[in-house]
């Protein structure tokens, strides 16, 4: 049950002036589409908005009340609208910080309005001869990010005059994506070990049951992805080890760290495991005392954090008697969002050395 990111700014609100022209530092301007999958505005929209995402099939009674009741649990709709809004108009802030009157900014969502097309019409209608294409999630997957890719090379191409599209395809390795993650990582684990009961305890031996467990988790995806060579999971575990090689989590005694995935749809192919939930079991029965989730897949609060961790997650946390602990979203952080504007800036530009030298990008 995907519900990614969120509705932000009206088409055209976003970006500095209306025109394209040269910025200060006499280059044209560049438009920059900034992409994400949207969520229902209402609870009314649920179901018209899941009938969508599973092309034209609407959900069963049984699962539309399920989702119903999911949001019902988080406030009745997602945040995603507000924390995408604020994204979006971040990055158009840094992007003006570092490069004043460069850029351009447009959101274009895969389900709900302003569409992908929509917002490429959009920068296009500003005069913009170049796009910057990037999505709000940092690993590629032909499911994910691909599909969006997908659908705004189609809308450049379609428009009149077709723009240049530059799409970043990954960014998941660009400098300080991973420390932002290890620093809130590290305060999640010391917030674990302070409020523990028995902190003081001594750790196991070597050999012995893992105290804390860290699960670095991301969005499942259907088995068939792995087998038709997706560069996903590897993205994902990459992140993972970056992470726990910056906290040096290998050298933690009483501590294990793994990937587990989470939030896999209700279809009848296999899902990419190892599920959350089940690692949660695994790691209680081998004598865990406390959980530690960092979804390094995700940048915002939405459905699959709110509920599937806060709720889901720490529900069954509680039954198996263990603490449960998950790191504060990215949403608009202005370190994160900074980082994000040297990847939009290195695509802009690839001969320039920047945050994003070693993020993936395609012309």
């Amino acid at each position: 049950m995907t519900d990614e990111a969120a509705a932000p700014p009206e088409p055209g609100a976003t970006g500095a002036g209306p025109g394209p022209g040269p910025h200060a530092g006499g280059t044209d301007r560049v438009g920059v589409l900034v992409m994400a999958h949207g969520t229902p505005a209402t609870p009314e929209g649920i179901e018209p908005f899941y009938t969508t995402i599973r092309r034209g099939r609407p959900p069963t009674p049984e699962l539309l009340d399920e989702l119903v009741g999911r949001y019902a649990a988080i406030g009745g709709t997602s945040p995603l609208t507000e924390r995408t809004r604020a994204q979006v108009d971040g990055l158009a802030a840094a992007l003006e910080s570092q490069d004043p009157g460069r850029f351009v900014v447009r959101y274009g969502a895969k389900y709900v309005s302003p569409t992908i097309e929509e917002g490429m019409a959009d920068l296009v209608a500003t005069g913009v001869d170049r796009v910057v294409g990037i999505v709000l999630t940092p690993h590629q997957s032909s499911l994910g990010s691909g599909e969006y890719i997908r659908r705004a090379e189609e809308a450049a191409a379609a428009a009149s005059p077709p723009p240049a599209l530059t799409s970043v395809d990954s960014w998941h390795r660009t400098d300080g994506f991973a420390r932002l993650l290890a620093g809130r990582t590290r305060t999640a684990l010391d917030g674990l070990a302070s409020d523990s009961h028995d902190a003081s305890a001594p750790q196991s031996g070597a050999g012995g049951p893992a105290r804390i467990a860290v699960f670095f988790t991301a969005h499942s995806l259907p088995l068939r992805v792995v087998a038709e060579g997706d560069p996903y999971p590897d993205q994902v575990a990459e992140t993972a080890d970056d992470v726990a090689g910056l906290l040096a989590l290998d050298t933690e005694p009483g501590l294990t760290w793994g990937v587990a995935w989470q939030s896999a749809g209700r279809t009848a192919d296999p899902w990419i495991g190892p599920d959350l939930l089940v690692e949660m079991r695994r790691v209680a029965e081998e004598g865990a005392t406390s959980v530690l989730v960092c979804p390094v897949g995700f940048v915002s609060d939405h459905l699959e954090v709110l509920y599937d961790l806060d709720i889901e997650a720490r529900q069954l946390a509680d039954s198996l008697g263990i603490a449960f602990a998950r790191t504060p979203s990215l949403n608009d952080d202005p370190d994160f969002l900074g980082l994000l504007a040297g990847v939009v800036r290195t695509a802009a530009d690839p001969g320039r050395v920047g945050p994003a030298a070693s993020t993936p990008a395609r012309a």
